[in-house]
């Protein structure tokens, strides 16, 4: 498998777990809302073996200070993993913009 196929679904997971992350902080509030997570390694595996579907794990414990009315969200956490994801996301994007800058460079040398 090539560079450009292993991060474009790379890059597919991290934009599905930017939505369920953004999900989580939407719902902070949410009596009885449970903590939405994506697994990376587990879901970056099963799209390159061909699957499309990305599989949601329900948080049903909070970390630290239970909630009252039964929410999992805790806001401090979720704005971390976001921020991780972006800076993930980001960094693929350089890998994907590095290679197409190489393959510009090999074809403006051919022309020489």
């Amino acid at each position: 498998m090539d560079v450009l196929s292993f991060v474009e679904k790379a890059l597919n997971v991290r934009a599905f777990n930017h939505k369920v992350l953004a999900g989580n902080i939407a719902h902070v509030e949410t009596p009885n809302y449970k903590e939405k997570e994506v697994d990376f390694k587990q879901a970056l595996e099963r799209q390159m073996a061909g699957l499309k579907n990305i599989e949601i794990q329900e948080k049903t414990e909070s970390d630290g200070v239970g909630s009252v009315d039964g929410n999992t969200v805790n806001m401090e956490t979720q704005m971390v993993k976001m921020n991780e994801n972006s800076m993930m996301y980001n960094a693929l994007i350089q890998i994907i913009s590095k290679k197409f800058s190489m393959m510009r460079y090999m074809i403006s040398e051919g022309r020489r």
